[in-house]
Order: C-alpha cells, then sequence, then structure tokens
C-alpha cells in the first residue's frame, strides 16, 4: 500500500458539477442544471490537517467496493466506530480492514481472506477511518 505525502494544499482547479445524479438507466431531463464549479479536495476532505490519502492494492475489500488500485482518503479526526473501514497499522505494515470492536477482529470484505483476531501482544495501530475510495476502471 502506498501511501502518499499529508499536505493538501487548495487546488485552484474547478470541475464542473451536476445538481442531478447520473442514472444508470434513462437520462434525466434536469441534468443540464449544474451546482457550482467544484475542486476534488472540497468533495474528498472535511478535514485538511487529518486527511491522508493511499494507494490499495489487493482484492481483500472487493466486496465493500475498494478494488485494487484504489486511492482512499483516510481521515484520522473520525471516531473509530464498529463497522468503519480503517486503516491499521499492524506490525508495521498498513492494512485496510472493517473493524468489529466488539470481537476485537479486523475483517476482509472478501470470503477468501480470514479475520485476524487483535490480541493484547499484537501491535496494532489504528492509522484513520475511510472516507472515500476512488477505483480504477
Amino acid at each position: 500500500m502506498l501511501v502518499f505525502p499529508v499536505q493538501i494544499t487548495p487546488c485552484s482547479i474547478r470541475f464542473q458539477y451536476y445538481l442531478s445524479r447520473v442514472p444508470c438507466g434513462f437520462p434525466s431531463p434536469a441534468d443540464d442544471y449544474l451546482a457550482s464549479p467544484l475542486t476534488i479536495s472540497e468533495l474528498l476532505v472535511d478535514s485538511p490537517s487529518s486527511t491522508y490519502f493511499v494507494k490499495t492494492c489487493g482484492d481483500s475489500m472487493r466486496d465493500k467496493g475498494i478494488l485494487d488500485g484504489a486511492i482512499l482518503a483516510v481521515d484520522r479526526s473520525k471516531p473509530y466506530v464498529d463497522g468503519a473501514t480503517v486503516i491499521a497499522a499492524i506490525a508495521g505494515e498498513l492494512t485496510c480492514k472493517t473493524l468489529d470492536k466488539k470481537n476485537r477482529r479486523l475483517l476482509s470484505a472478501n470470503a477468501d481472506f480470514q479475520p485476524i483476531l487483535i490480541t493484547e501482544d499484537m501491535d496494532v495501530i489504528l492509522q484513520g477511518v475511510v472516507t472515500w475510495a476512488i477505483n480504477p476502471q
């Protein structure tokens, strides 16, 4: 997993943003209405000082829609609630998993992968909550 430097600067490039959602069926006549221009950082980042980006590898989170090569926005200021998708460092190695606080486990979103039981002797540090996943096509 690649970790991008934690440096978010205001982006001067603004993109057109449609108010209506894009249907995966027939087009809507409301598609002609635009909202104010939007920067990618405005969309993806709530808290610039606590947000960083990582690039994933592997398919252990595919059933949550996180594909191999996805870019994840991760916020260190979000609470670690049960069921949150988190970045965890296990013995210094980063991984993306679903947090199961009640059972002290990290879960994959792919039945081919076993849960990781968090024991007292393990070196596990939660590194933030995934807020967005941008997947390659």
